[in-house]
């Protein structure tokens, strides 16, 4: 008697027959079927879309993936996702750019050459595997094994922790310098000392009438910009009575400047003492329909607002008036964005934005400041936060004394990001063995031993606490949307096999037979949740919906109203802040700021990302030097000359673009340029601006002050035309320069 046996379940047969038999390893491999040849309920050509998560930023806005035979051809916005609702950024849109990438490893590599060589050869995975479990083993009498990422996804952390925990070693390291240019351990101290708290505020800007923002690009990439944007949409809209109204306090016009009523083009490190000045007008005043301001006075005792107006350059009239404008405004709200971070006063200038807010009565109120509601299962509840730059510096001080027998790294490439004083490359020739988990040959992986390969975004599994959130709880689900290109593994996938290799306290810390389960049993402390938008009858059931939907959040929103438990004594100082370079010899403030595009240079291998032009400047595929037309007609130099920008630690040059929009004492760099390494479209392109960044003696030692460093420009009579995109005729028509 014959049977006729279709193709999916011969494939199950074969995977169960393969269990069966042991040729299976310890580790169960979950296999997408290739839809090359396409399952019988599916037709040649018909799209099929899969609900994940964009890992381009922490963000962790919901996506979904067109896939079509079995490729990924499109990526948009989620629009049941409560937090992007069905927007999403550039980035976001080129992330198939990341998957279909010519330059990503196809493998596990070992360098032959040494580090640094570039010379590698490919590893079977259960060898490096083998080596590296061998490796570990190893590890002891006085080394430990640490470990060093950016702010990685949620789902990983827990694993990161409970491995090095089982290993006896230190917790993590996180650290990145797009969490430091958006100033997120800032924000994280910022609510633990006013709050008492480590969650991430939610500013409601979609309902506030009046935004003072302090250095928060929040349109472009500071946080969550997506969402952000979003919302201010809906501000400008006029839907909480009339039309929204937006001051912009920054050294050099950002596209959020660019939206906002007001620009007001303040001197680097002295926003905070503005907003000092503004809350001193403002309870001497009793400005506002709040009531009295009695309570808190002694915040403001020891603020002069003519010393504040001498020191930012604004006068006491314009200070008066912007005092009135965020007062009489029914719902204001001001935000402390990550430019203020970039001083040696970060926590000062933060706290003197946030005493706004307060002495307003905007904590817990409709277009104010608000506190997320924690996702009701202990699986979510932790907030991950950057490390302190000191945890960084004791980390290199481990490295340099020969204390760290392992390093793994992923999702950050400090050799790239990091200033060369802070003495990183030199510690790592004191690690016997560095293992990275980029899927590129980048800087940091071309002075590692093993280079193991992570899956793409578009391939992996995860999930991710939105923080900030929405307007309620959020966890954005990642499924992979295609079957992996290439022999590669996630790095969850890595930890949980040796963790079975090596046994013991290990296996017991991990004790999941692959990631899936691991995230599927996560994902069911949230099932029968009386709150979410998922309604299951069985566990199963609630998975399949939890990847369907694109996650878990609540069907209303839940937000928590701040209680204060902290600097309600006062009185707030926010001291001058310092800057490497002698004015006499360094006569600008270097500004470096975030490339909407390249970010902090993780994007620069995306060709897309590459192309897309500077939103203020038109410019893309460089670097360049912005200066004001005075300070250009000062030096003698005008667009596309090329000019040497020189700091107490570094120089570099690129050119010239003049830029009305920025204080003729201030020059700005963009990020994401300058690499060494990481592809054929970031390599040998521009200059990287961290090069210039100086130590500053007395700045605070958990504080990575990236705009605290003072510059001279000198012309060097050379020209270099710069790929701009812009309207040259006049006449509204775009033409390629």
């Amino acid at each position: 008697m014959t049977h006729t046996v279709s193709r999916r379940s011969f494939l199950k047969i074969a995977a169960g027959t393969g269990v069966a038999a042991g040729l299976n390893p310890t580790v169960r491999r979950v296999a997408l079927e290739p839809f090359v040849r396409p399952p019988e309920e599916e037709l040649p050509g018909k799209a099929t879309w899969y609900a994940s998560t964009c890992r381009q930023c922490p963000a962790g806005c919901g996506i979904i993936v067109r896939v079509i035979n079995g490729r990924a051809r499109k990526i948009e916005g989620n629009p049941g996702h409560p937090l992007n609702r069905g927007k999403l950024c550039a980035r976001g849109q080129a992330g198939l750019q990341v998957l279909y990438n010519p330059d990503r490893l196809q493998n596990a590599v070992r360098q032959t050459g040494g580090r640094g060589s570039r010379h590698f050869e490919p590893l079977q995975w259960d060898e490096v595997l083998d080596q590296l479990a061998s490796s570990l083993r190893g590890v002891g009498g006085g080394s430990e094994v640490a470990f060093l990422g950016g702010l990685m996804p949620t789902h990983l952390y827990p694993l990161v922790t409970r491995f090095l925990e089982a290993l006896g070693s230190p917790a993590p390291v996180l650290f990145d310098l797009h969490s430091a240019m958006e100033g997120r351990t800032q924000s994280h101290d910022l609510t633990q000392r006013w709050f008492g708290s480590m969650e991430l505020p939610i500013y409601d800007i979609g309902h506030a009438e009046v935004i003072f923002s302090f250095g928060a690009n929040f349109l472009e990439t500071w946080l969550s910009p997506v969402s952000q944007s979003y919302d201010y949409g809906t501000m400008r809209q006029g839907q909480s009575g009339g039309r929204g109204f937006l001051v912009q306090f920054e050294p050099r016009l950002s596209g959020t400047g660019a939206s906002a009523d007001q620009w007001v083009p303040v001197q680097p490190g002295t926003q905070g003492l503005i907003a000092l000045g503004l809350g001193r007008i403002i309870v001497e005043e009793n400005l506002g329909r709040v009531g009295s301001h009695r309570e808190h006075a002694q915040l403001y005792r020891d603020v002069n607002v003519g010393a504040v107006a001498d020191a930012s350059g604004l006068p006491v009239e314009r200070l008066q008036k912007l005092a009135r404008i965020f007062a009489d405004a029914d719902r204001s709200v001001a935000l402390p964005g990550g430019g203020l971070s970039s001083h040696t006063n970060a926590s000062q200038s933060m706290d003197a934005v946030m005493a706004l807010n307060v002495i307003m009565r905007r904590l817990g109120r409709v277009g104010g400041v608000f506190l997320p509601q924690q996702v009701p299962a202990d699986a979510f509840s932790a907030p991950i936060s950057p490390s302190p730059f000191r945890d960084l510096g004791k980390l290199v001080q481990n490295m340099r004394s020969g204390r760290v027998g392992v390093l793994m790294i992923y999702g950050a490439n400090p050799v790239y990001e990091l200033p060369r004083w802070s003495g990183f490359i030199d510690a790592l020739t004191n690690v016997p063995l560095v293992v990275s988990f980029c899927p590129f040959i980048d800087e940091t992986a071309v002075q590692a031993d093993y280079v193991l390969p992570d899956h793409t975004y578009l391939e992996g599994w995860g999930y991710q606490v939105c923080s900030p959130g929405a307007d309620r709880p959020v966890v954005s689900s990642q499924q992979p949307a295609v079957r992996p290109l290439y022999d590669t593994r996630s790095t969850a996938e890595v930890l949980l096999s040796l963790a079975s290799r090596l046994g013991g306290a290990l296996a017991q810390a991990l004790p999941w037979p692959d990631e899936p389960t691991y995230l599927e049993e996560a994902s069911a402390q949230l099932f029968g949740s009386s709150i979410g938008v998922i309604d299951a009858r069985t566990e199963a059931g609630f998975w399949s919906q939890w990847r369907q939907v694109g996650g878990w959040w609540s069907a209303k929103p839940i937000m928590q109203e701040p209680e204060l438990a902290g600097l309600t004594e006062g009185p707030l100082q926010v001291p001058s802040a310092s800057f490497a370079g002698k004015p006499d010899q360094f006569p600008y403030y270097l500004m470096p700021y975030e490339s909407i595009a390249l970010s902090d240079g993780r994007g620069a291998s995306q060709p897309w990302l590459q192309e897309t032009p500077d939103p203020m400047t038109t410019a893309s595929w460089n670097t360049w030097v912005e200066l004001n037309p005075e300070t250009a007609a000062h030096l003698g130099v005008t667009d596309n000359d090329i000019v040497r920008v020189v700091s107490p630690q570094g120089a570099l040059e690129a050119p010239v673009v003049v830029y009305p929009g920025i204080r003729p004492d201030v020059i700005a760099i963009p990020t994401g340029q300058g690499h060494q390494d990481y592809g054929r479209f970031a390599a040998a392109r521009g200059a990287n601006v961290m090069d210039l960044i100086s130590p500053v003696p007395e700045q605070e030692v958990s504080l990575l002050a990236w705009g605290a460093t003072r510059v001279r420009v000198e012309a060097v009579h050379k020209v270099m035309t710069l790929a701009r995109l812009e309207s040259l005729d006049g006449e509204g028509r775009e033409t390629v320069r």
